[in-house]
């Protein structure tokens, strides 16, 4: 067993160990976080049954799928989007993360192609407030979401969120678990998502707890990156 795969199957029990300490009913999935690893590692894992993969940097991205072309692999666009990136993101991801404006929404929107499935979307939410962060204020996240909702190509599953990195466990639930409120405060108004996607290698476990659906591991899997 390669180290990829003995890594997977630690993190699977692990959230798997979690969800019944904490009585989570909800599905988790691992998002494969493959920013700055080549394409032979996305290999392995998919090997070891690892299907959702997430990317930051578009080109980088590309040229992965290039390579795996004979593989079905999920691939998920989390990197901040420039404008000028949209039409190759709509046109080569299953989903997207990091929407955080209106603008970036509609353009992904205009470029999907009739020939795929509308492109899952999850609005970024800057819950800590960090200037050097994307993602919309939680205050204008209502707005934004009732605007996309409304565009035909894209379909609103969830939010996302990059809480401010901190070792203080209650810290880290307090962040995760007010992302879960706004979460929740879009389904209590009829937006019925389904998707929480909060989390990383240093802190998935709380994330779990708080109600995560989709937890993004990069390290954890592949090792630290260069």
């Amino acid at each position: 067993m390669t180290s990829i795969h003995s890594r997977l199957q630690a993190i699977r029990a692990r959230i798997q160990s979690v969800r019944d300490d904490y009585g989570c009913p909800q599905a988790v999935h691992i998002l494969a976080v493959s920013k700055s690893k080549p394409a032979a590692d996305v290999r392995e894992a998919f090997s070891a049954g690892q299907i959702m993969f997430g990317e930051n940097y578009l080109q980088e991205a590309l040229d992965k799928q290039a390579q795996l072309t004979d593989l079905s692999i999920e691939w998920h666009f989390i990197g901040p989007i420039q404008s000028n990136k949209t039409q190759a993101i709509a046109q080569h991801f299953s989903w997207v993360h990091s929407v955080d404006r209106l603008k970036i929404a509609q353009r992904l929107n205009d470029a999907r192609p009739i020939d795929l499935p509308p492109l899952q979307i999850c609005i970024q939410i800057n819950i800590s407030h960090e200037e050097s962060k994307s993602g919309v204020a939680p205050e204008a996240l209502l707005a934004l979401a009732s605007e996309i909702s409304h565009l035909p190509r894209v379909k609103l599953r969830g939010l996302m969120a990059i809480p401010a990195p901190t070792q203080d466990i209650a810290v880290q639930r307090e962040q995760f678990k007010q992302v879960r409120l706004c979460y929740e405060a879009l389904n209590a108004k009829g937006f019925a998502l389904d998707t929480l996607s909060i989390g990383m290698s240093d802190d998935y476990p709380i994330a779990i707890e708080q109600g995560a659906t989709i937890v993004r591991i990069g390290a954890a899997i592949f090792g630290a990156r260069r």
